[in-house]
């Protein structure tokens, strides 16, 4: 059964575009991923300033693989030239964690 993650990131207005434009140079870091299903980057349009990072798995234990291993190394790379990491875009995060119990795809026409 496919489980869904939801990293709930709080990012302050003047850090959106930082926060987008890291997602942008990571993209198809997890798509590699064994498991791997989906990836969506959520802006808010109105009424929070939460963005939403939504991953799709195969299952429970390939989210944790990709955590323990690409994704832990990702947040632990600095700048090269200076050696120091970047400071967060994001305040704060929460993951949301949910099973797939059912879905829909549009029909053909």
């Amino acid at each position: 059964m496919s489980v869904v993650k939801i990293n709930v990131l709080t990012v302050p207005a003047e850090q959106r575009e930082t926060l987008e434009k890291r997602f942008a140079s990571r993209a198809h870091a997890v798509e590699n991923s064994d498991g791997f299903e989906w990836f969506e980057l959520l802006r808010p349009v109105e009424g929070t300033d939460s963005y939403l990072v939504y991953t799709r798995w195969r299952d429970e234990e390939s989210f944790q693989a990709w955590m323990e291993g690409p994704m832990k190394a990702a947040h632990q790379g600095g700048d090269a030239a200076s050696g120091e990491r970047p400071k967060p875009a994001a305040s704060g995060s929460t993951l949301w964690s949910f099973e797939v119990v059912q879905q829909a795809a549009p029909t053909s026409a």
